[in-house]
């Protein structure tokens, strides 16, 4: 294939890739060409494929969109790759937590042999409040949430969803906030594909009791002396 038809190609697959992204984003033609520097035009006809990016503007998209750059390499646009599930009823899924988040409440206050009277005056609200709170009726504020389940002894955090689709983003986001808080060289030395034996490896020994872990090592002393 000559040269020419090769960008040609390139071009034309990198612009369905863009305008990809971008709807998946839910951005603007305007909001991205705004990101880059560029006009509305020069944005579409990337989109059409009737003109490429240069690598420092395709790294600027990637970053705006909050995609991996490698996304651009492939061929495989996002809707390809989405789950073949129904767009989420997020005001459905907030009135399901808000039931969800009561029920746990009163769990919490029983388990603690708490009253509803005494939990609403520590809480600083009525009984009848606090009642609707707990029937999932009406939405808790995070302040009196907080206050409340302090009262009880426990943490906010304990009531983060764990389960349901957005509690796998938020398990998600904090696996990569503590990959980010390893040490560059670790982090270089966990991206590189051929150290994954090591990880596995890692992986399997951190479950043996202190015994086998022993009886490890005495093996490989074994094997080197």
């Amino acid at each position: 294939m000559e040269t020419k038809t090769r960008i040609t190609i390139r071009s034309k697959t990198l612009g369905v890739l863009i305008h990809d992204a971008r709807l998946a984003a839910r951005m603007s033609i305007s909001e991205c060409a705004k990101a880059l520097g560029i006009g509305d035009i020069t944005f579409r006809s990337y989109e059409k494929g009737k003109k490429s990016p240069s690598l420092p503007e395709l790294e600027v998209l990637a970053f705006f969109l909050d995609l991996p750059i490698t996304h651009f390499w492939g061929k495989d646009t996002i809707s390809d790759n989405a789950p073949p599930t129904a767009p989420l009823d997020l005001p459905r899924l907030v009135g399901l937590r808000q039931r969800m988040i009561g029920a746990l409440l009163r769990q919490e206050r029983t388990k603690t042999s708490i009253s509803m009277k005494s939990l609403a005056k520590q809480g600083g609200i009525s009984a009848n409040k606090l009642k609707s709170y707990e029937m999932g009726e009406r939405p808790i504020p995070v302040p009196e949430l907080e206050i409340l389940i302090s009262a009880l002894g426990g943490r906010i955090e304990n009531l983060l969803d764990t389960s349901g689709p957005i509690g796998q983003w938020i398990a998600q986001q904090k696996a990569i906030e503590d990959f980010l808080e390893l040490p560059p060289e670790l982090q270089e030395f966990v991206c590189q594909p051929v150290n994954r034996p090591y990880l596995e490896l890692a992986h399997t020994l951190s479950d043996l009791s202190a015994e086998k872990l022993r009886s490890v090592a005495e093996g490989i002393l074994d094997i080197t002396f």
